[in-house]
């Protein structure tokens, strides 16, 4: 039956099942993003359609790491010097060039390390940006379902998919489609891959985190900017990173 007590049902299990089976991945892909932090390094996220409720998950927010630096289409407007047309189209995503003119934007230092956020992990854009960053010699870390991947042809002009190209990948969890309750006749409701990449944005984030303890060392966090004191701890944090975090001077 599709309800909301039915989505919840059936969703439980996909979480239970991701933080069983991917808690080695994560602990790998932590070691990258603590490693890249300690060397002065930022962590460059992208994600593209849906997929950047995942950048905004890991960039900016109370309780999260200050050194994030979140990649998005809109940079090419925001920050870059495409016409704001260019946004309408529905398959921008889709053009690899794309990928070069956020890397630019960004102007990456060698020591950052990236985090690209796909379901499909197919789009020329968000393969292009895995070859520049592994190219360039970036850490690579990949979020994406690997049922989906598997099902789907590349429509990058290397034939390449984002799971090949990770040093580490993240599974979302989520079922060919993304949608996790069938519906009569053919087809499916009720997405499931934020939910996920949501959860394992926080999982990350604690593990990247319990390194820092461990080397005896403290993470750059944020502080909720609508608490006493927020801004100006928050402040003093990005201050180390001026110039680099795109809501920074």
């Amino acid at each position: 039956m599709i309800s909301a007590q039915g989505y919840a049902k059936a969703v439980r299990p996909v979480l239970d099942r991701l933080v069983d089976r991917e808690s080695e991945a994560l602990g790998r892909a932590a070691d990258l993003i603590a490693a890249s932090l300690r060397d002065g390094g930022v962590l460059q996220a992208f994600g593209a359609g849906h997929s950047e409720a995942f950048a905004a998950e890991l960039v900016a927010r109370a309780g999260g790491l200050v050194p994030t630096n979140r990649l998005s289409l809109h940079d090419l407007v925001l920050h870059g010097d495409a016409p704001r047309g260019v946004l309408a189209d529905p398959k921008l995503e889709r053009d690899p060039a794309v990928a070069h003119q956020l890397y630019a934007i960004a102007a990456p230092q060698p020591q950052d390390v990236f985090v690209v956020a796909s379901q499909s992990g197919i789009n020329g854009s968000v393969v292009e940006l895995a070859l520049l960053a592994t190219r360039r010699g970036h850490p690579l870390i990949a979020v994406t379902s690997v049922e989906h991947t598997g099902r789907v042809a590349p429509r990058h002009p290397s034939g390449r998919r984002l799971v090949e190209l990770a040093d580490v990948v993240l599974d979302n969890g989520a079922p060919y489609g993304d949608a996790l309750l069938p519906l009569e006749g053919g087809g499916a409701v009720c997405a499931v891959s934020s939910v996920t990449s949501a959860l394992l944005a926080q999982l990350l984030t604690a593990e990247v985190v319990r390194r820092f303890h461990q080397a005896g060392e403290a993470p750059p966090i944020y502080l909720s900017a609508n608490v006493p004191g927020g801004d100006e701890h928050n402040l003093a944090l990005e201050s180390r990173y001026a110039g680099r975090l795109r809501r920074t001077a």
